[in-house]
């Protein structure tokens, strides 16, 4: 079951982290990226490995940047999730969504009982492509499922 107000609340936002940008093309994280890109969002990329994907910068971690996002998009292996949710509650950030389209995705069952015993209630199903437009047909039919 999708999570609608918390889900509006994320969006509400205008400055988002996604975290697990990646220089391999196909992946739900980059495809995100761009979509909040797109839809005029001020968007930081998330990739320890690199510090440019694309000529898009990419920042190691939430703290190294220039600005605190108002929300944080969990793209990435659930590992990282645990990780990045640590950084959000450091920074006070209490927006955050497990992307988990097919699969696990980034869920992570240790990284949402850390937000939730901080105070975060995170989003932990769903995909923001579901709800920032223009929605493609894929996910239109795909939230309909959810």
């Amino acid at each position: 079951m999708l999570q609608t107000k918390l889900i509006q609340q994320f969006l509400r936002g205008h400055v988002i982290a996604v975290v697990g940008v990646s220089r391999k093309k196909d992946i739900p994280a980059n495809a995100i990226f761009q979509k909040f890109k797109q839809a005029d969002y001020k968007v930081y990329a998330i990739n320890p490995n690199t510090e440019d994907i694309d000529e898009i910068k990419c920042y190691p971690n939430i703290n190294s940047l220039p600005f605190k996002p108002d929300s944080v998009l969990l793209a990435a292996k659930p590992q990282v999730s645990e990780s990045a949710v640590e950084e959000c509650i450091s920074l006070g950030i209490k927006n955050v969504w497990m992307h988990r389209g097919i699969g696990i995705g980034s869920y992570s069952k240790k990284a949402d009982l850390k937000c939730r015993e901080n105070g975060i209630e995170a989003i932990t199903n769903g995909c923001p492509m579901m709800f920032v437009k223009p929605v493609d047909p894929f996910h239109r039919i795909f939230k309909w499922f959810k």
